[in-house]
């Protein structure tokens, strides 16, 4: 009788442990489920037959994993660009904070409505006044400096509508997308009009993306000794605009390889879509179409911020995939419901 307990102790432990090994092995697969925050639409079903086509050695589509390379707008594509760019909410407070040395801005556009808080009568100063604005904020400081000034704003500054901080005002969705890519052995870049010296202190901890992988807009930098300390200086001076024909010059000027993944959100990203997807082999162009009023923003064709028209118009002939926002996204932001 004990012989036989035993025995059947013996299997038991067994078989527990036969179980055991098969959960280990079966859970991490379930908790690793490709775009979680994606519903099961053609728009996933696109981007997941792209990357495996890609990764899928001896395959039609397949790409080898030094040309892998992927590049994000950011503005509008990984983080909230309205009611306004969260750059612009940065040079709003920082003319505020600047004020009191700067007695003139009192009568002086487009400072004047700033500081009266009159957003309508800072658009009426178009490009050049948002030009203005950037310098006198963004200029005369070292790069050290500007960076310290940056990240202290992001780790305060909050989204005016919803009251969240600016960090935590990203796509969920792109964020995943992102580290898909990273999965499949994709290098993943920012490619956008913002200032690349305001956009690298948060990148890495917001989409897993180093500095040294962000290109965007940037003004004159000089080099200088400063009580015998070598620094470099911002300069009141506009260097290289990366948005709209400026991308791909940007691409090419900073990373050296067309990308064969690009992603959108409005006209200014058309060149960087239509350079990326006219080139021999697979490439793939996608578009975040902000159609959710309700978890985000709902606006294209007549917005002032990322708008979007040509780059819409063409997206179907141009097999560009366009992402429906409030169709395609079970989540916008992390903090949703």
């Amino acid at each position: 009788m004990t012989r036989k307990l035993h025995a059947t102790d013996t299997i038991l432990v067994s078989l527990a442990a036969a179980l055991i090994l098969f959960l280990v092995g079966v859970l991490p697969l379930a908790a690793q489920e490709v775009l979680p925050s994606w519903n099961d639409t053609a728009a996933k079903s696109r981007i997941t037959a792209f990357v495996k086509a890609t990764v899928t050695e001896g395959g039609e589509g397949y790409v080898a994993p030094q040309d892998r390379i992927a590049v994000f707008d950011n503005d509008g594509t990984l983080w909230c660009e309205q009611p306004y760019y969260i750059q612009l909410g940065f040079m709003l407070d920082r003319v505020k904070t600047l004020a009191p040395q700067h007695p003139e801005w009192k009568t002086k556009e487009p400072f004047k409505s700033i500081l009266d808080g009159d957003l309508k009568g800072i658009a009426k100063g178009g490009e050049m006044g948002i030009v203005e604005l950037g310098m006198a904020t963004h200029a005369g400081m070292t790069t050290d400096q500007f960076n310290t000034i940056v990240s202290d704003w992001f780790a305060a500054a909050k989204h005016p509508k919803t009251g969240k901080l600016y960090t935590e005002m990203t796509y969920l969705p792109m964020r995943e997308l992102l580290d898909y890519l990273r999965a499949n052995g994709f290098a993943t870049y920012i490619v956008s009009g913002g200032g690349v010296e305001f956009m690298r202190p948060v990148t890495e901890k917001l989409y897993g993306i180093p500095p040294q992988q962000v290109v965007g807009s940037t003004i004159a930098t000089q080099y200088a000794i400063v009580g015998d300390v070598p620094v470099l200086k911002r300069m009141p001076k506009v260097d290289f605009v990366d948005d709209g024909p400026g991308k791909p010059v940007g691409i090419h000027k900073f990373i050296g390889r067309k990308p064969i993944f690009v992603a959108g959100n409005s006209d200014g990203d058309y060149e960087m879509l239509r350079w990326t997807t006219a080139a021999k082999g697979p490439g793939f162009a996608m578009i975040v179409h902000h159609t959710d009023g309700d978890r985000e923003y709902a606006y294209d064709r007549q917005s002032s911020v990322g708008k979007l028209d040509k780059a819409l118009d063409e997206a179907e002939r141009r097999n560009w995939l366009v992402v429906d926002m409030k169709n395609d996204w079970k989540k916008v932001f992390a903090f949703d419901q």
